[in-house]
């Protein structure tokens, strides 16, 4: 069979998240039916809202927490209503809204949903990580993407730069010295610590032969930041180094590495990515905690440099 929308590469990629969506669909609601339950899987996203509050909700309020449109939910709430699992009455605090809320059913419903929700959940991780192992991660940044710029006022302007995170190559690798030496210089007034002075002049011995990974930011031609991803042991990296050019600051370059380092790891099934930071950086400290990094004591693979206040750890 000829797959004319795989010819169509970018351009009908909404067509093919549609399609990928409606076949996860219908193999949910022959699960469900195989299991005797009067549910669609489309359904899911409304009624979860509902279980997991467990209170009353407007249709916008709904809305605004699975950020599906306004009319996707009134369909699915319109659905659940006509099989009894969910409850509808007028808003008295807006007479131009309703309250949805389970029926006793649509509750009870919940314990014979949530076993078949697991095994959803571990087949679906399956499917996804032979993809990528970092599937979910890709699915949130294009959402983000999106959701930042829509592609609507992208059009007319798809030869604005844009961030690349390139793997390492030898002609990048000087730029690891342009990039973070001076700001580590100012850092330790000038006197580097011994392991910054080898990996600033040396970073594909200093992480490639260890079984690590460099990455660079790209930016209108201009290689404008730099990570490394030092690997502690067999289940565990470091990323360190990270630097990006004060004046490509506030594009979004920083997370771009870090989820590459996350993405890395994962590929290599590591368990833990750390890293290690000072005090004086809040606003780093704020996206590390939004990526899901948490404080940890240090692990006894690593070695902790002096200026180090600070270590923190995300699983993977």
């Amino acid at each position: 069979m000829t797959d004319t929308l795989a010819k169509l590469g970018y351009l009908a990629g909404a067509s093919r998240f549609k399609r990928i969506s409606e076949k996860l669909q219908q193999d949910g609601d022959k699960i469900y039916a195989k299991a005797g339950i009067r549910f669609k899987a489309s359904w899911f996203p409304v009624y979860y809202v509902l279980a997991k509050t467990g209170k009353e909700q407007t249709i916008s309020a709904i809305t605004d927490q699975i950020d599906f449109t306004h009319i996707t939910v009134k369909n699915s709430v319109v659905e659940l209503q006509k099989n009894g699992w969910v409850l509808v009455r007028p808003n008295p605090a807006d007479k131009r809204s309703k309250l949805v809320s389970l029926s006793d059913r649509g509750t009870e419903l919940l314990a014979e949903l949530e076993p078949l929700w697991l095994m959803f959940s571990e087949v679906l991780g399956a499917v996804f990580n032979a993809a990528h192992p970092d599937s979910l991660n890709i699915l949130n940044r294009i959402d983000r993407e999106i959701e930042q710029r829509p592609i609507n006022e992208r059009i007319g302007h798809s030869k604005d730069p844009v961030v690349r995170v390139l793997d390492y190559r030898p002609s990048l690798k000087t730029h690891f010295y342009r990039l973070a030496g001076p700001w580590l210089l100012q850092v330790l007034q000038g006197k580097l610590e011994a392991e910054d002075e080898f990996t600033l002049h040396n970073p594909d011995r200093a992480y490639l032969e260890n079984g690590g990974f460099l990455f660079y930011a790209e930016y209108d031609s201009e290689i404008v930041g730099c990570v490394a991803l030092k690997r502690l042991d067999e289940d565990t990296f470091e990323f360190a180094k990270l630097f990006i050019d004060p004046n490509y600051r506030n594009l979004g370059i920083a997370t771009k590495l870090i989820e590459r380092c996350i993405g890395r790891c994962k590929e290599n099934l590591a368990k833990e990515l750390w890293l290690q930071t000072t005090m004086s950086m809040p606003q780093a400290h704020k996206l590390y905690y939004k990526l899901g990094f948490e404080d940890r004591e240090a692990p006894s693979q690593m070695d902790v440099l002096k200026r180090t206040e600070k270590i923190m750890c995300k699983e993977l």
